[in-house]
């Protein structure tokens, strides 16, 4: 093994938020990761460093991946910056391709870009380098292991199952490396992403939904249906931690934990809920991060800068000893990571996001936006708050509407407002939408927005209220407005640079087949069979 170089583990799960017991302690009482244990994230991070404050580049899986992988702005990713119609270009480099061309044995299982195993170039190399040889049943979890209990399996037996799945398809990576090359490898779980088995956080993993009473985000509805969805979310986290911990016991047997440099985090936060997943607020953007590597970042390390994940794609490059592509946007984290510099010189972070799904009545147009956040603000700019953020509603915005039957609504919901995943509590809210307790989340979350948005994070965690038209606010506003604005154009960011913004033209806007809503056993079968 060649030890002038570590090895990299990049453990990078699908619409997993800040969700690890190790920010409990960081956390109020009244914090959802006071529920859980995950000893795997939590060693990860008491053995090294912990993020506090990391944010994803876009809260969209595709944009948010196409910055980690290039270290650019997603808007500087050409069709990377959107999901649906993202295709790669192949003239962008990225930190998986530029190792493999110094020596890396890399690979990847399950996801690492684009909405499902891309067709045609890839950022991180052809069809070899994808190892599910043992299968991907594991991004359908609950589905699985529950399939496997209702065999004759008991909990713990159906889940190792799906445990040894993950450690099989890491051992053929690992025996396929040439002697005496590092590796790198992405690991890239899709099961905390819809969907997941109602009621499976209790069955499997003993979370009662109504231990979450008074935990919930101010913009959740706190009741029964929402808890359970919440509580099953959670479930696949602790399976997320779980198989963790059977890649570093691989390592440990192998004798290579502590040559490698192990990386955790995730590309948004959590999917199917409202202001989370496609949105800018911190429930959609902040996210995990967390990085052990012995005898080079010390132990306990917290680090509470604000941080772009976007900043992967040059550590990386930087601890294998090459120099960043020129047209990296990102910097890299191991000066931080290894205490060389003790903090970041301009404490901000700026996100944005262009088309997820899109606006079905529209064309495909975007709903744009960028924003800054700090560690007291969030200022956000909605290029176009003619649109509605979560795609458009068919006519379920509204209020006065009789409501839809319940055991018609959960596949109505799959069609209307489609950049939120359909979900049980996507459902609750539409159908209770016009009930007097409920509207202010629902209109919160669904709703069309102003131009502006600017929250005091400190005053208003949940960023409930709008202060951007607040006079004792405007000296902030009109700052953190101007730092935004001279952020996009100094990285040339289209929305700002182009006469016409691009993404309001094709290719970018261009329709793509869709063959109607996925049923919940279609979605289970996909993820089953695929690298998704």
């Amino acid at each position: 093994m060649n030890t002038d170089r570590p090895n990299i583990l990049f453990a990078f799960a699908d619409d997993w938020g800040r969700y690890a017991s190790v920010y409990a302690k960081l956390q109020g009482k009244d914090s959802l990761n006071h529920l859980i244990d995950t000893p795997n994230f939590d060693r990860i991070a008491n053995e090294g460093a912990l993020f506090t404050n990391a944010l994803v580049p876009a809260p969209s899986c595709t944009p948010c991946r196409s910055s980690v992988l290039s270290g650019r702005y997603f808007w500087n990713t050409r069709l990377g910056a959107i999901l649906q119609g993202a295709v790669w270009d192949d003239q962008i480099p990225t930190y998986p391709r530029m190792l493999q061309d110094t020596g890396y044995h890399t690979g990847h299982t399950y996801k690492t870009w684009g909405p499902g195993v891309p067709a045609g170039i890839s950022p991180t190399g052809g069809p070899e380098r994808h190892f599910t040889k043992a299968g991907a049943k594991f991004n359908g979890f609950s589905f699985m292991a529950t399939k496997a209990v209702e065999s004759g399996d008991s909990i713990e037996e159906a889940k190792a199952l799906l445990y040894q799945e993950v450690r099989d398809n890491f051992v053929d990576f690992l025996e396929q490396r040439p002697e005496n090359s590092p590796f790198c490898y992405w690991w890239g779980p899709t099961n905390t992403h819809r969907s997941w088995k109602k009621g499976s956080g209790k069955e499997l993993w003993n979370i009662d939904p109504d231990d979450l009473k008074g935990k919930m985000p101010k913009f959740f509805p706190d009741v029964h249906d929402v808890r359970e969805d919440v509580a099953d979310y959670l479930g696949e986290c602790l399976a997320l931690d779980r198989s963790l911990g059977v890649l570093l016991h691989e390592l440990e047997d192998r004798g290579e934990l502590d040559n490698t440099l192990i990386v955790v985090s995730g590309d948004h936060g959590i999917p199917g809920f409202p202001r989370a997943k496609c949105n800018l607020y911190d429930i959609g953007c902040e996210v995990s991060l967390m990085a052990r590597l012995p005898g080079a970042i010390e132990p306990g390390t917290i680090i509470e800068d604000m941080t772009n994940l976007m900043d992967i794609a040059p550590t990386f490059l930087e601890i294998a000893g090459l120099s960043p592509d020129p047209k990296m946007d990102g910097k890299s984290l191991w000066g931080r990571l290894t205490g060389q510099i003790p903090t970041k010189e301009d404490n901000s972070v700026v996100i944005g996001r262009e088309r997820h799904v899109g606006q079905a009545r529209e064309g495909n147009l975007p709903y744009p936006q960028r924003a800054i956040r700090t560690p007291d603000f969030l200022y956000i700019y909605n290029f176009a708050p003619d649109r509605w953020p979560m795609g458009e509603p068919q006519g379920m915005d509204d209020l006065n509407a009789p409501p839809i039957p319940w055991e018609e609504i959960e596949n109505e919901t799959r069609r209307v407002y489609p950049d939120l995943d359909a979900s049980p509590t996507k459902a609750w809210m539409i159908h209770h939408r016009a009930e007097p307790q409920h509207t202010n989340n629902f209109l919160l979350g669904f709703d069309k927005r102003p131009k502006e948005e600017l929250y005091d994070l400190k005053k208003d965690p949940d960023s409930m209220l709008n202060i951007a038209t607040d006079p004792v606010y405007e000296t902030i506003r009109s700052d953190l407005k101007k730092r935004l604005f001279n952020l996009l154009k100094n990285h040339k960011d289209p929305r700002v640079c182009d006469h016409i913004p691009r993404y309001e033209n094709s290719p970018f806007t261009d329709l793509l087949p869709h063959s109607g809503p996925e049923t919940e056993s279609q979605a289970v079968e996909r993820l089953s069979r695929s690298g998704e």
